[in-house]
């Protein structure tokens, strides 16, 4: 099955000093590249290269995720993370536009998300998602 994976894990690590801290999780999506299980979508790739002060350190990280193209939305998958939002909303849950953009295009391709944001905990209560869980 293939795997969304979300900013907190790109960013975890791609973007913070001490990638050691995250060695687990390094090892995870490292395994996932191999199997070429991981997708991304245009909205991950933006969170991850915003906020990056040094140009040198956006091009590098550019870079890195050069190599992955980004999986197509159509607007049935903008329509279902507004569905989203509204259904998570009436149950008093929040969330950015783009987690539930994130939500929607994992359900509407039968895609697990793979996240260290616990709000997607949130989410799963509301919503069909399934997350990812790395088996030992």
């Amino acid at each position: 099955m293939k795997v969304l994976v979300d900013t907190s894990v790109w960013s975890a690590v791609l973007r913070r000093q001490i990638p050691r801290d995250y060695k687990k999780t390094t090892e995870i999506l490292t395994d996932l590249l191999r199997d070429l299980r991981v997708v991304l979508i245009g909205p991950i790739r933006q969170e991850l290269l915003s906020g990056i002060s040094s140009p040198a350190l956006f091009q590098k990280l550019k870079e890195k995720l050069s190599g992955l193209t980004d999986f197509p939305l159509d607007t049935a998958v903008y329509e279902l993370a507004a569905e989203y939002a509204n259904i998570c909303r009436r149950h008093g849950v929040q969330g950015s536009h783009t987690d539930f953009l994130i939500c929607a295009a994992a359900v509407q391709n039968n895609w697990e998300i793979f996240t260290e944001d616990k709000d997607f905990q949130n989410y799963k209560k509301y919503l069909p998602l399934k997350l990812f869980t790395p088996t030992n």
